[in-house]
């Protein structure tokens, strides 16, 4: 595998960036204050273990996931307390002598790492404690551990993806350790600081306290439901369902290549509504969504009205240029595509859904927000408010969305449910499986010779097959066939279908389509090996 060092430069500027990101501020008041006692190491050592806890949590991250069957948002939650708890200990002078206490105490097993003249700490005293804010910071930052959460989800743990991880993590480290030691600097050259120490550490316990605070503030802003009446309707004469409080776009940064258009800034666009789509190619939610979006290109793009998809990979493959620019071209897509292979914009708008739609106002701020299918007549009647357009939205509105199908169903191991063959799962390895006796709704199995990779699953031998328990009206999968055509046989509730379908590109195909929503048994059977199928989707 060659070393991607474009990728891993860039992870370290998106690292040495996150000076500028609020998701940094509660952390800086802690380096500092931890860093202006002790030894002139201690301030290395807390970035140093800040950094190392980081690299740590993100690597391992897929085994804490995995296995412990942790939750996102309660790390996230546990963290702001934690460092909700750290502010108020600097604002009290009785709870920071107890919490000095506490450390010095649990610092007493590494009393051997200090000289015995240090007793405010050295390196590995600075080191435990950066380790511990590297920990609570982690889950703290939105986007950070959204990167997190796509290592272990969505890609494989490569050698790029860690150098790249610990570029980010040098990078992020690097201007805080300056701050340490500029603090330190500024602490003993002024005497106003030592003679007013008690106030400088509960101005910054009020800085962490006030940080978290807005974080949150701004979190619940982005993902706050919507407030739409049930009796309102898209005659509205101004902005629904808009946010309590807009925010400035964040920056479009990292993208690997783009479709339509040369390289843009969302600066550039000032003046013009732009609308931020988060999608990817195989994506049948996201393909549901893009007519409506065409739509409006094409109906409002001369009025100062500006579409920018922004294709981020569920997949490995849909990270590949060729195959996004194939779908473009097959979509009829005219607006600039950029491919955000490293996840790079979508962690700069702490993003977690395909789709995902940003309004942005003319004057560079989102005002409006929605997740999934849906809600097509309040985006359009969003997108003409913006342009003064004040007649009401004629569009065709958008179906309901059903909430009873079949959920997605991913096949790979790292993120596969309710599979039922009767075998245990051999990972990355030709094995054979078989169905069981009874397959439960929502349910999936193999039967015949089949590997086992994180993201997908490959036939091994001709006649392999895949048996899928659905309730839906539409079945899709996510398959492939890169080393050659695979001809695929379909059995509907034990009944063969004339359908045959030849699978060569990996890409989204649609395995049956129903007169109405049902429940039923359908089977995949690959004709000859090298199948790939990587998850159903359903409709």
């Amino acid at each position: 595998m060659e070393l991607n060092l474009i990728n891993i430069l860039l992870a370290f500027l998106e690292g040495f960036a996150l000076i500028i990101s609020p998701c940094i501020l509660p952390i800086l008041p802690l380096v500092l204050s931890a860093s202006l006692t002790g030894s002139k190491a201690r301030p290395i050592g807390i970035i140093a273990g800040f950094m190392a806890s980081f690299l740590v949590v993100v690597i391992f991250s897929r085994s804490l996931v995995q296995y412990a069957n942790l939750d996102p948002n309660l790390l996230r939650t546990i963290a702001f307390i934690v460092l909700l708890l750290l502010g108020v200990i600097m604002l009290s002078s009785y709870l920071s002598e107890k919490f000095t206490l506490l450390s010095q105490r649990l610092l007493a097993v590494g009393n051997n790492w200090q000289s015995a003249n240090n007793t405010q700490g050295g390196f590995w005293s600075g080191f435990l404690f950066g380790s511990f804010v590297g920990v609570i910071w982690t889950p703290c930052a939105g986007p950070i551990f959204a990167a997190v959460i796509v290592q272990i989800a969505i890609q494989q743990t490569t050698i790029n993806s860690i150098l790249a991880i610990t570029a980010f993590a040098i990078g992020a480290g690097l201007p805080m350790l300056l701050i340490a030691l500029i603090g330190r600097k500024i602490m003993a050259n002024f005497s106003f600081f030592k003679t007013h120490a008690i106030w400088c550490r509960k101005i910054l316990g009020v800085i962490i306290i006030a940080s978290v605070v807005y974080i949150i503030y701004i979190d619940n802003a982005i993902t706050a439901p919507s407030r739409l009446a049930t009796n309102q309707t898209t005659d509205a004469t101004t902005l629904i369902n808009a946010l309590p409080v807009s925010y400035p776009a964040p920056i479009i940064t990292g993208i690997d290549a783009w479709i339509n258009s040369p390289p843009l800034q969302l600066s550039q666009l000032k003046g013009k509504v732009v609308l931020i789509d988060f999608w990817t190619y195989s994506c049948i939610n996201c393909i549901r969504t893009l007519p409506y979006l065409i739509d409006w290109y094409a109906k409002y793009h001369d009025k100062g009205f500006e579409i920018i998809g922004i294709h981020t990979p569920e997949f490995e493959f849909e990270k590949n240029l060729t195959n996004v620019k194939n779908a473009v071209k097959k979509f009829g897509i005219q607006y600039p595509v950029a491919l955000d292979n490293r996840y790079a914009t979508w962690l700069n708008f702490n993003n977690h859904y395909w789709p995902a739609h940003y309004l942005i106002n003319q004057a560079g701020e989102v005002i409006y927000v929605h997740f999934g299918e849906g809600e097509y007549d309040v985006t359009e009647n969003n997108i003409r408010q913006l342009l003064g357009i004040k007649a009401p939205v004629t569009a065709k509105n958008s179906e309901n969305i059903l909430t009873a199908l079949t959920p997605e169903t991913y096949l790979g191991y790292e993120r596969a449910e309710r599979m039922m063959s009767s075998e245990t799962v051999v990972k990355n390895a030709p094995s054979e499986y078989s169905y069981p006796q009874q397959l439960p709704q929502n349910a999936w199995a193999l039967q015949g010779q089949w590997q086992v990779y994180a993201e997908k699953v490959l036939a091994k031998s001709r006649g392999a097959a895949v048996q899928l328990h659905f309730k839906a009206k539409q079945v899709h999968a996510v398959m492939g066939a890169p080393t050659h055509p695979v001809k695929i046989k379909l059995r509907l509730n034990k009944q063969m279908m004339a359908k045959e379908i030849v699978v060569s590109n990996q890409q989204l195909y649609t395995l049956i389509d129903l007169d109405q929503v049902s429940e039923g048994t359908l089977e995949i059977i690959a004709q000859s090996p090298d199948l790939e199928i990587y998850t159903f989707t359903f409709g």
